[in-house]
């Protein structure tokens, strides 16, 4: 079992910067990808960034040059960086952990950007 415990959300301007941290606990050794995904009111829930136990990143095009994915292996916790934040990225943000091919999920932090 992975447990993940997000914080960092909040309300921001538009173009205005935030950062999620995540911090896994558990059976962490058998993580292979952690990530953030993002679920808006009335859409379905969508990938943003994930990091992969190599060091691999991807991002959803929508996403890339402002979010910045990383993680601290030493503390075990995944963050995005967020810059030039845009009122479409209002969401509530889950972190995401994979380990034996399954998919463990935080509570979600709301992010709220105003134009």
């Amino acid at each position: 079992q992975v447990q993940l415990v997000e914080s960092g959300g909040g309300l921001v301007q538009a173009g205005g910067s935030l950062r999620l941290s995540c911090a896994a606990s558990g059976t962490i050794f058998n993580i292979n990808a952690m990530g953030w995904y993002r679920q808006a009111p009335g859409k379905q829930r969508e990938s943003v960034a994930r990091v992969f136990s190599g060091g691999s990143t991807n991002y959803a095009d929508s996403v890339k040059g402002r979010f910045t994915i990383s993680r601290d292996n030493a503390e075990n916790t995944v963050y995005l960086q967020m810059n030039s934040l845009k009122p479409e990225d209002t969401a509530v943000y889950y972190c995401n952990a994979v380990a034996n091919f399954h998919n463990y999920w935080g509570q979600g932090t709301q992010v709220t950007v105003s134009s």
